[in-house]
């Protein structure tokens, strides 16, 4: 079973931009101060080479018309069978929730609501066997700026893998926008973003970190920034100062 990933984009443009401005900025300033031979004055080092901007390569490739591999980015789809009231989210129950899912596609182990069958089973039997339930406890957070909070489900699954589903009310039902499966290190909020970070199996000391967005045209949550980059460290935790003794009366 396999998860696929989107491929990596290129580095921002910003950056280069940025490094460009830093070099001639230096440049700049050298060509000012060479020649200021007084004590304790700038001196310039020499030549500084020339600032670069970005380079084309092989414009005579002609662009991509179609993608090769759709990841399915953009896949949304209705729950079946759930009523939301008032268009509040919290009025729902999650398992129930992934449980219509799983019902509405039993064979269904890929795509956005691909499912370990092992997975589905402890699903199904959540309200007999609650401990063994895979459906971790929700989170709200307006992610689509409606002003209403949108519905955040995670589910474990093996080999240390959890999906990550968010879903949206509207028109008295409940949509769900956005559906991924990593290998979770975790899942964290910033504003009206999902970062989920991953772990990485062919670059040890590396992680991937994805951003999902709200994009209003695709009526979606996308993965709008996907990096590598090195794991976290825990800073070493300060150390206590040793209480001072009180002097003797």
């Amino acid at each position: 079973m396999v998860f696929p990933r989107p491929s990596l984009r290129p580095g921002s443009p910003v950056s280069v931009r940025t490094a460009a401005r830093t070099l001639a900025a230096v440049a700049a300033l050298a060509a000012a101060t060479a020649g200021c031979g007084g004590e304790g004055d700038l001196r310039s080092d020499g030549p500084v080479e020339a600032a670069v901007g970005p380079v084309r390569l092989w414009p005579e490739l002609p662009p991509a018309s179609d993608p090769p591999v759709d990841y399915g980015e953009t896949d949304t789809a209705r729950v079946p069978g759930i009523v939301v009231r008032g268009a509040d989210v919290r009025t729902v129950d999650p398992v129930a929730v992934v449980r219509a899912e799983v019902a509405a596609h039993p064979d269904t182990y890929t795509g956005g609501d691909g499912m370990y069958e092992e997975t589905a089973r402890a699903i199904l039997a959540c309200d007999t066997a609650p401990a063994a339930c895979p459906v971790l406890s929700p989170y709200y957070r307006d992610l689509t700026g409606n002003g209403r909070d949108e519905l955040i489900v995670g589910i474990r699954m093996p080999e240390q893998q959890v999906a990550v589903r968010v879903y949206l009310a509207e028109r008295g039902g409940l949509t769900r926008v956005m559906s991924t499966v990593e290998q979770v290190i975790s899942v964290e909020l910033a504003g009206r973003d999902l970062i989920v970070r991953a772990a990485s199996a062919g670059i040890p000391g590396y992680e991937y970190r994805t951003a999902w967005s709200w994009d209003e045209r695709q009526h979606s949550m996308l993965p709008a920034r996907d990096e590598i980059v090195p794991v976290r460290t825990p800073s070493a935790a300060p150390r206590r100062a040793s209480p001072r003794p009180e002097p003797a009366p």
